[in-house]
């Protein structure tokens, strides 16, 4: 790789620029555009997001501070406060959501694992919420004086990435989102109780896909069948009907209920299922690790800027987010082509020091060494699952 290239210029290198060219034509992006194309705009996002800059006006003065270097970073030759936040406010979102769907599938290809050893692919589903003053982002009203927005998503439990995410107001509900899910054949999807809505369920099962979901405390129903020899830990393993007529038409046929006491954590969880095939541990691990989709989103608020944005359209809200699953992406593709022995936050952390050094990445990640276990391993960042056999 060539030394007189910048870290971050020798990034963007792993990146599919005529890939992102076709979709910026696709939706007119650069339509009398002059200097500050798209794919200039989505490097300083992606500067600014690897960077770790708190706001718009951080993200410019970081830029002015290497305005020398600004061409050969592919910022173009000027980048204005005025100029980005106009083309955050004016430029059509689906831009950076149709290269960061790109990105995911590039990310999950190269991460292909078979960590549970099933057919399908394995996926936790869920939301978290970001709030926003209602003041400043009137489009996002939650409550009467509060704001926010949701991202749901459709995390890829084995490869760590979010195969699908969907962002909408924070009043709108976890399980509403859930028709917007893509249903792959013989995938297994799991969910929280926010999610017993069984009429989506039963799309996921006419799919012929699977699914795991936490039942509600008050969830009434008749047993028909049930297992009498039990493994350690399951207190029931049963065939049962829907009895509420509500419930009952939105998934008229036969469910599968197991209940499982974590020792761990002296809880009863009561689960519903379609995978009649499964063991009732089989079934009890997966939802466990379901939590993983929770630290991706721990990591994601910690490592990545989605917090706080840098523009107040809901346009400028879902770039600034695509921005970040494509910085996030771009990590990791990185450790795959380079074959990194280093976890996600540290190789961010590597590089959100050294965005402007003429190191050759190889170089950078060998000279650093991390001598802090609980930093390379604990809570920050995604983890694969030693706890499974």
């Amino acid at each position: 790789m060539n030394k007189s290239k910048y870290v971050f210029a020798q990034l963007t290198t792993f990146l599919d620029r005529n890939h992102f060219n076709y979709i910026a034509r696709k939706y007119g992006g650069n339509r009398y555009v002059k200097h500050f194309t798209c794919w200039n705009r989505l490097l300083v996002m992606m500067f600014g997001q690897l960077s770790n800059r708190g706001s718009l006006r951080d993200v410019i003065v970081a830029i002015e501070a290497h305005r020398s270097k600004s061409y050969h970073l592919g910022f173009g030759k000027n980048v204005s406060k005025t100029s980005l936040a106009r083309a955050n406010q004016t430029r059509d979102y689906r831009i950076f959501e149709d290269f960061a769907y790109y990105l995911v599938g590039e990310a999950r290809h190269k991460r292909a694992t078979n960590i549970f050893r099933l057919d399908g692919n394995v996926y936790a589903f869920d939301s978290t919420t970001i709030s926003l003053c209602l003041d400043v982002f009137w489009w996002a009203k939650f409550r009467s004086h509060k704001g926010g927005v949701k991202i749901h998503t459709l995390y890829d439990l084995e490869t760590q990435i979010p195969a699908f995410f969907h962002i909408t107001t924070a009043s709108v509900h976890d399980s509403k989102a859930m028709k917007q899910i893509p249903v792959e054949t013989g995938a297994y999807y799991i969910f929280d109780r926010a999610y017993n809505n069984f009429k989506e369920l039963y799309r996921i099962h006419r799919a012929e896909s699977f699914f795991v979901v936490r039942a509600k405390t008050n969830l009434q129903y008749k047993n028909v069948k049930w297992r009498r020899r039990l493994p350690k830990g399951i207190l029931t393993d049963a065939v049962i009907e829907l009895t509420v007529y509500g419930s009952q038409k939105g998934y008229p046929e036969q469910l599968r209920l197991v209940r499982f006491f974590d020792e761990e954590q002296g809880r009863d969880f009561m689960f519903l299922t379609n995978a009649m095939k499964l063991t009732a541990l089989q079934v009890a691990d997966l939802y466990k690790n379901r939590w993983q989709i929770e630290l991706f989103f721990k990591w994601l608020k910690q490592h990545l800027k989605i917090k706080k944005f840098w523009g107040t359209t809901e346009n400028a809200v879902r770039i600034q987010i695509y921005s970040a699953i494509c910085a996030y992406c771009l990590v990791v593709i990185v450790q795959h082509d380079m074959h990194l022995d280093r976890s996600t936050y540290e190789v961010l952390q590597i590089l959100s020091m050294s965005l402007t050094d003429t190191t050759p990445l190889k170089e950078l990640f060998n000279k650093t060494i991390f001598k802090n276990d609980k930093e390379r391993f604990g809570f920050d960042g995604p983890d694969l699952f030693d706890n499974i056999d």
